[in-house]
């Protein structure tokens, strides 16, 4: 299935890449490739992963998928014919903070 990033989640992870590597040469990659593997995990069987707690009622529930050896987690919407990832958050900073990327009535 079509993966679809929101402008800001591309945003995401390119700042987190390179805060990353900042820290140590190559890290950012790692991060980058971590995301890349739970996308297509994702494109891949996108109703196996558990909807968001608290976000509910829409024609297509917020999943999240856990970032692997990273403390990242993809927050998406699986739709008939993609799917849009509203953002790659840190797991532990500013819950929810993506609400407001949800387009009112998109299914």
């Amino acid at each position: 299935m079509r993966v679809v990033l929101h402008p800001e989640a591309g945003s995401e992870i390119r700042t987190a890449a390179l805060w990353y590597d900042e820290r140590s040469v190559g890290l950012g990659e790692d991060l980058v490739a971590e995301v890349n593997d739970t996308l297509a995990r994702i494109a891949t069987a996108p109703r196996s992963f558990a909807v968001w707690p608290g976000v509910i009622g829409r024609p297509a529930p917020v999943r999240r998928a856990v970032v692997h050896r990273f403390p990242y987690v993809v927050a998406f919407e699986a739709h008939p014919d993609r799917i849009v990832v509203l953002a790659i958050a840190h797991a532990k900073r500013r819950p929810l903070y993506w609400l407001s990327r949800i387009e009112p009535g998109q299914a």
